[in-house]
């Protein structure tokens, strides 16, 4: 059998993906193929829709799907997981009781309060004697580190039980520290670095998104097991560019 998405992270495997964001399984299915060990689902910066997002994961096959969900809330967590999502990535977790919260909304009693019913991920019904046994076990809790808030609790977000990784978000954070954009200045580089102690200090994997290999590499020389590298809808506008970009130089010529 196979091993979980979680069961990997927790391992420390490299795990390596991108961000989806375009509505299309195709471009899923395509993608799919490619080699990716996941697909990062963005369902925070897109306008896709929950029957949207089951579509996806359906696409991609075997290749797991991490969903980032729009907000804590207990609607978008199970909507996400009954589609049969490998996990989720809460975004903004900047305290302990809201990591607490994102556990507990993604876990089966006793260990949390999500509910079952007839979804994909239950067999539509008919296999939620199985799913429910291991999912718990199967389900991994990402959170997102993307705020200089969740840096001053990061130790504390950090030992909440139920949080299988911390997932840094560069951009929002150098936002939220005044320096939007500079993700190499030094003081967001410090901040980065506290993450990074405090996930050590408790044996978490630690993950990082990036436009560019190279804007990923120095973490993953890190240490950094749970990568995230561009995104579809970039990668498609940046390949037009460059087409046109070719074929305007041939009409000069």
């Amino acid at each position: 059998m196979t091993d979980s998405f979680r069961t990997r992270l927790r391992r420390g495997d490299r795990l390596l993906g991108l961000i989806c964001a375009i509505d299309s399984p195709e471009v899923i299915e395509m993608l799919s193929v490619v080699g990716f060990d996941w697909l990062f689902i963005d369902g925070e910066h897109s306008p896709l829709s929950p029957g949207s997002l089951q579509r996806l994961i359906m696409a991609a096959r075997d290749v797991p799907c991490v969903v980032r969900v729009p907000s804590h809330d207990e609607f978008w967590i199970k909507q996400v997981l009954d589609s049969g999502a490998a996990g989720i990535i809460a975004p903004m977790v900047n305290s302990a009781e809201q990591a607490c919260t994102v556990v507990g909304r993604a876990k089966y009693p006793p260990q949390g309060s999500r509910g079952v019913g007839t979804s994909r991920a239950l067999g539509y019904g008919y296999g939620i004697a199985d799913y429910v046994a291991r999912a718990n076990d199967d389900v991994a809790v990402i959170v997102q580190a993307e705020h200089i808030d969740a840096v001053a609790n990061i130790d504390a977000i950090a030992a909440t039980p139920g949080v299988d990784a911390l997932f840094v978000g560069p951009f929002d954070l150098s936002l939220s520290m005044g320096k939007a954009g500079q993700v190499e200045d030094p003081a967001v580089m410090d901040a980065i670095a506290r993450v990074e102690a405090a996930g050590r200090a408790r044996g978490l994997p630690l993950g990082y998104f990036g436009i560019s290999p190279e804007n990923v590499g120095r973490w993953m020389t890190r240490g950094f097991t749970l990568v995230a590298c561009g995104v579809d809808m970039m990668m498609l506008g940046a390949k037009a560019r460059e087409v046109q970009a070719a074929l305007m130089a041939i009409s000069k010529a």
